[in-house]
């Protein structure tokens, strides 16, 4: 009896659950639907970075050279580094 008493509760509880769990489904595949494309990804990729500044003085022979580099962190760890100006102080 026991048996029958549960197995009716799971029942009358899965069919009570059910439509509500279809009108969720309808309305989340309508709002989850993407409206810019492939933006979206683009500017994940670009805001995904760190960019920083560096300046350093090199001496060259008997000139001393400021340099400004340009260091682009990126999420898989690695770095790509550019040379911004060269400016020779003496």
């Amino acid at each position: 009896m026991k048996k029958f008493i549960a197995l009716s509760l799971l029942l009358l509880s899965a069919a009570a659950f059910v439509p509500s769990v279809e009108a969720k489904s309808n309305t989340a595949s309508i709002s989850v639907e993407p409206q810019y494309g492939g933006q979206i990804y683009q500017n994940r990729r670009r805001n995904n970075r760190i960019v920083r500044t560096y300046v350093r003085n090199v001496r060259q022979g008997r000139a001393v050279y400021r340099e400004t580099y340009r260091v682009v962190y990126r999420a898989n760890g690695t770095t790509r580094t550019q040379l911004v100006s060269r400016v020779r102080i003496r």
